[in-house]
């Protein structure tokens, strides 16, 4: 009974694994915030069943989509220190298995987002997954533009938010879907650069192969989206009511993260890049929490 119970305990570790919860948990963050700053009634009156059923199903489709990148990719995993442990790589689970939760997973949050929510978070949940998975997925393996084309639908869960929240996109929605847009950049360049060699022995091209060009790659990459977030972080739609408080802690938190990512660029180290990377995961859910602070 004991080694029966292991054995149900592990599988479920496993399906747990292939929804990527460590991204999962940003993705929680950025579609509640986008719900959040999209809704206009007061604290008092606020929606929380349709927030929760907003995050509920943004978080079943991009479970779904983390299950189905695995399926898609797990030829390639295998081939990589940092993923040949995962459940489908290493060959604990089935394909068939994996292929048909990550299709379930899928559907069932994008039918829940439409019934529950509203037609628009479910199209833009839509969207996203089929993006990641038929654009910026095969295209790992052919160009390191790559990046910038997955950036548009990791950019997506603050959209789904505040479509879900609204009923509409306006121009603060976009201006929170910029933040997400440019943070990816330093944020995935610190992976790219700690598992250099793992992506090239899987054959991913996500750094281009010349020596001078990758780093000149690298550099762009990181500084420029980090000198547009200063700006783009202060804007006043962001803080819905604009206070100092926010505005002093915004430009702190920017200003961090654009010195870890001088400090990566100039060092070009895997050390830099973890501290880069630690500044990356840091910096937006406080942000997103700063945005909370000003509305009563």
């Amino acid at each position: 009974m004991q080694r029966r119970r292991f054995a149900e305990s592990a599988v479920f570790s496993d399906y747990w694994a292939l929804t990527k919860p460590e991204v999962n948990f940003l993705i929680v963050v950025t579609t509640f915030a986008g719900f959040y700053l999209g809704c206009t009634a007061q604290w008092r009156d606020f929606p929380f069943w349709l927030s929760i059923n907003a995050v509920l199903g943004t978080l079943l489709v991009a479970s779904g989509t983390g299950t189905l990148n695995q399926y898609i990719e797990r030829r390639f995993d295998a081939q990589m220190r940092r993923t040949a442990r995962r459940p489908l790589a290493a060959g604990r689970l089935k394909s068939s298995a994996v292929l048909w939760f990550g299709i379930v997973l899928s559907v069932v949050g994008s039918v829940y987002l439409a019934v529950a929510v509203n037609l628009l978070s479910s199209v833009l949940a839509i969207a996203t997954l089929l993006s990641y998975l038929f654009f910026y997925t095969p295209l790992k393996r052919k160009t390191p533009l790559c990046t910038l084309v997955g950036a548009f639908p990791g950019a997506m869960p603050p959209l789904i938010g505040w479509a879900a929240a609204s009923g509409k996109l306006n121009f603060e929605a976009w201006t929170l879907y910029a933040v997400l847009f440019l943070w990816q950049f330093p944020h995935f360049m610190a992976i790219a650069w700690m598992y250099r060699e793992d992506y090239d022995r899987a054959g991913y091209l996500v750094l281009p192969d010349n020596g001078r060009a990758r780093d000149r790659f690298v550099n762009l990459q990181t500084l420029l989206p980090l000198l547009a977030l200063l700006p783009l972080s202060l804007l006043p739609a962001f803080a819905g009511r604009p206070s100092t408080f926010y505005c002093i802690g915004a430009l702190l938190l920017s200003l961090g993260f654009l010195y870890y990512g001088a400090q990566f660029v100039l060092l070009r180290s895997n050390s830099a890049a973890r501290r880069l990377l630690a500044s990356s995961i840091i910096y937006l859910p406080l942000l997103f929490v700063l945005m909370f602070l000003p509305r009563g």
